[in-house]
């Protein structure tokens, strides 16, 4: 029964999130297919900050890595390889690059590492601006459609799923549950794993890590790596979603966007990187839709000199961060703990099952007879 129970603990949420695009129109479609694309670059760096105890302020550069990566190898500027491949080939550039800078993770730690990955943001948008042959320069590149066997992820044909019609956003939408759900089972596989424990005990205090065997630059590296990567994957499905990349999204507001997610939701988490990338990704386009109905926004554009959408949505989950670290340091999934483990507390106890076919005690209060020796 038990087994049953935490089969549909997943089943049900993997039913319900399919259902979805039968029901909800292109702008909360695109809405879930940015909180899938970000939950995927916050759990890579829930495992690298969370995990590993490493600081790391150049999450943006990899997901440009992954994003700037796919156009290059899937467009008619690079070698024009098939979208599924080119996809492949750009998480694995995302590596490449993390494993180039993991000598330097490897050795180094705490706020040191989140200055020098600082670099990495400010050197990869210079080289977006610049190589205009590569990534367009200033104005971008279109981001070609992916393209599976037969099936196109773009608004190509008329395909038409039990009277729904099938865009883009409904076709990237099943895309961004497998990519999702990939993360989440490798990355949950990885933490219950030996490497996860390894992590944790190298967060924790790198002088027992390294006397129970683990090897400390090894497991830095390779944290990083793995980190990467997910912000590659995490890149590519923001760039499929987005349909265009520009050099400024890639900026170091995205890696503290990252970061907020993270503290948010719950360092060490895979649903507390989750919960706080959907937080910190849907609060500034739900602000933005309903600008005009909240009290001291302004919608955008309108040069009234009131606080934009996105600058209120910073605010806010900026105040977010600082209630979570004064109240529940340890996030939205520790907090969450906490109030099942409260009312499993106040639930009354059942009471035992009686078997009518049982002697009946005697009461508490009753003597026992005592034996004589024979």
């Amino acid at each position: 029964m038990s087994d049953l129970l935490r089969r549909g603990r997943f089943l049900l949420p993997a039913l319900l999130l399919a259902a979805l695009p039968f029901y909800l129109d292109a702008f909360w479609l695109r809405i879930g297919l940015f909180s899938m694309a970000a939950a995927i670059g916050a759990v890579g760096l829930g495992l690298l900050s969370g995990s590993a105890g490493q600081l790391s302020l150049g999450h943006a550069f990899f997901l440009a890595v992954g994003a700037y990566g796919y156009v290059w190898l899937a467009g008619d500027g690079g070698p024009g390889l098939p979208p599924a491949v080119a996809l492949v080939l750009a998480v694995l550039l995302a590596g490449a690059a993390g494993g180039l800078f993991s000598p330097v993770a490897g050795r180094v730690k705490g706020v040191y590492l989140g200055v020098a990955t600082l670099a990495l943001v400010f050197l990869g948008h210079h080289v977006l601006l610049t190589a205009d042959s590569v990534t367009g320069g200033f104005n971008g590149s279109s981001v070609p459609p992916l393209e599976i066997g037969s099936l196109a992820f773009d608004q190509g044909d008329d395909l038409t799923v039990l009277g729904v019609p099938f865009g883009a956003e409904e076709r990237l939408w099943y895309l961004g549950l497998a990519l999702f759900a990939l993360t989440w089972f490798t990355a949950r596989g990885l933490l219950r794993g030996r490497p996860g424990r390894a992590l944790v005990a190298l967060r924790d205090s790198e002088t027992a890590a390294s006397v129970m065997g683990v090897h400390v630059a090894r497991y830095r590296s390779a944290a990083f790596v793995v980190s990467s990567m997910y912000a590659g994957l995490a890149g590519v499905l923001l760039a499929l979603s987005f349909r265009r990349v520009v050099p400024d999204y890639f900026s170091l507001a995205l890696s503290v966007d990252y970061l907020a997610m993270i503290v948010i939701g719950g360092l060490g988490s895979v649903a507390g990187a989750t919960a706080g990338a959907v937080f910190v990704t849907a609060l500034p386009l739900l602000m933005t839709r309903y600008a005009d109905q909240l009290p001291l926004v302004a919608a955008p554009g309108s040069g009234d000199g009131s606080i934009g959408p996105t600058e209120a949505a910073r605010y806010l989950y900026g105040a977010a961060i600082v209630v979570i670290l004064l109240f529940a340091p340890d996030g939205l999934t520790g907090l969450a703990r906490r109030t099942r483990a409260r009312l499993a507390r106040r639930r009354p106890p059942s009471p035992a099952p009686s078997d009518p076919g049982a002697a009946p005690r005697p009461p508490a209060t009753a003597v026992r007879a005592k034996e004589h020796t024979p």
